[in-house]
């Protein structure tokens, strides 16, 4: 069952770390699966075409290392890295793919639910010179959510890496389409981005906000919305129709963010940089407010 957290406004789903996903993609730590504001549905989830759900991502799952996991350039095939949040994966002959599913040896976790937050830690094993610990504190608030993160390297080697949070989004279950809008507090550089993907050209870019013409039946996908320039970490969609609105806003400035979607979610995704030097820790913030018109 997963541990909810609920006052007035807000109901958060938040699964353990060996509750229902379980693959080597995304964090254990604290699986946010579901969240309702004033009991309407304000998260989605990946694919509607899956016959198990819980194999993909959803609510706000998070991610560490996408492109290139702890210690994974180093590894002999047949051995194991890390993968922050999960435990140590075991490399295959192949490039890594975020994608695929690897074989895990889980980290070893620690739960402290409470009424109105939850503490879960992982610790992990000492591998190739990298081990750490990653804990992170869920708290509710009036019309808000935090998600605090704390990256201790415990390890011999730097810890270069990065987070981000995938954000899988719909509001009242409502189809992505012209009720949508999804503002940055940033210039959007369309000849900077690094991939864009956008079949049938349902996806307006405009100044500092992105429309939609019609309901995308095809995935898209922008890289490097801010042309890698560093920007405030935060973004905005609101649902003219059920006139609910919900922003994510950081403590960090990044200098990438990606966006993928489809036609039932849209998912913004701010990219946190780490760099940890061995006996030394980084602490960031997302917090995630919801509200109505």
């Amino acid at each position: 069952m997963p541990h909810i957290l609920k006052n007035n406004k807000l109901e958060i789903h938040i699964d353990l770390p060996f509750e229902n996903y379980n693959f080597s993609r995304f964090d254990w730590t604290g699986k946010i699966a579901k969240v309702k504001f004033q009991n309407v549905l304000v998260s989605g989830i990946e694919r509607t075409d899956a016959l198990n759900e819980h194999h993909f991502g959803k609510g706000f799952y998070n991610e560490f290392g996408i492109d290139a996991p702890l210690g994974f350039e180093e590894t002999n095939t047949g051995d194991w890295f890390h993968k922050i949040g999960v435990g140590l994966l075991k490399k295959d002959d192949s490039p890594y793919l975020f994608s695929k599913n690897y074989e895990i040896k889980p980290a070893e976790f620690n739960t402290i639910p409470e009424s109105n937050r939850i503490s879960i830690s992982c610790k992990s094993e000492a591998i190739n010179g990298f081990s750490y610990v990653l804990r992170k504190l869920i708290s509710l608030h009036e019309s808000s959510f935090s998600v605090k993160y704390h990256l201790e390297n415990t390890g011999e080697k730097d810890i270069a890496t990065n987070e981000y949070s995938h954000n899988f989004i719909a509001i009242n279950n409502e189809l992505i389409g012209e009720k949508y809008t999804l503002k940055f507090p940033f210039t959007l550089k369309s000849e900077l981005f690094e991939e864009s993907v956008n079949p049938g050209q349902n996806v307006v870019i405009r100044q500092k906000e992105i429309t939609f013409k019609r309901t995308p039946e095809e995935q898209f996908f922008f890289s490097n919305l801010s042309g890698g320039e560093s920007v405030r970490a935060a973004w905005e969609l609101m649902n003219f129709d059920s006139k609910i609105g919900i922003r994510e806003t950081t403590d960090f400035q990044t200098n990438k963010v990606n966006l993928w979607g489809w036609k039932h979610v849209v998912s913004p995704e701010l990219f946190f940089r780490i760099f940890i030097k061995p006996g030394q820790s980084i602490e960031w913030t997302r917090i995630y407010n919801t509200y109505k018109w």
